[in-house]
């Protein structure tokens, strides 16, 4: 299954977190933020809302790499070790 596969079929899942910017999702790949913003295009200020914005969720994605993929239901920032 490719990357894209995996997290489209994990964004169709229940999220575990809702915060004011993020939906918050378990994936195999690691954890994923989607932003609630259709039109989002990655930036730092993104990134820093996610870390934020995960702390709120109990979730410290500081030590995490982290990638950003666009999927159907929008722009995703995956955080994984």
């Amino acid at each position: 299954m490719s990357v894209q596969s995996l997290l489209e079929d994990s964004l169709s899942q229940p999220a575990i977190g809702d915060t004011s910017k993020f939906l918050w999702h378990a994936t195999p790949l690691g954890i994923a933020a989607l932003y609630k913003e259709k039109e989002a295009t990655p930036s730092k200020s993104t990134y820093e809302e996610a870390l934020t914005e995960g702390l709120e969720v109990g979730l410290d994605l500081s030590r995490e790499e982290r990638e950003s993929h666009y999927s159907e239901k929008g722009l995703v920032i995956l955080f994984y070790s």
